[in-house]
């Protein structure tokens, strides 16, 4: 049945999954630079949270690309749906919440190291997710 219309993907539906595929991406790429900073290098990134820092664990670091890139997605689909030119409207967008993002370390990071490793992470998830999910489906 090679070539039924249910056995091949939609464009809907490899969109999806290339954009799901790329929010995921994000995500390892975030624990990736995180692994090799943090336990591997021995750095102990932080951020003044409150009235004491906080250590950058492996869950927050996990948890804020995967949170930003779903966000990221459902504005992308949202702007499809609703605007002559969602690709270049929200990538200005998702510049700009990138500097916004940014920051966060400049203000928080509670030394260097901790501001480099932060900014790091910061750049990386938006590197993965900006190209990731306005790049056009491929069809065969």
């Amino acid at each position: 049945m090679s070539g039924s219309p249910l056995t091949q993907p939609t464009p809907t539906r490899r969109t999806r999954v290339r954009r799901a595929a790329t929010v995921a991406a994000a995500t390892l790429a975030a624990l990736t630079l995180w692994t090799l900073t943090v336990p591997v290098a021995g750095l102990d990134p932080s951020a003044e949270t409150g009235a004491r820092p906080q250590p950058i664990g492996a869950a927050a670091v996990a948890a804020a690309p995967l949170t930003a890139g779903l966000a990221a997605w459902a504005l992308l689909a949202l702007l499809e749906r609703t605007t002559a030119r969602p690709r270049r409207t929200w990538t200005i967008i998702a510049l700009t919440v990138l500097a916004l993002s940014l920051t966060g370390p400049l203000s928080s990071a509670t030394d260097t190291g901790s501001l480099l490793i932060l900014t790091a992470l910061h750049l990386v998830v938006a590197a993965v997710l900006i190209p990731g999910l306005t790049s056009s489906p491929r069809h065969p």
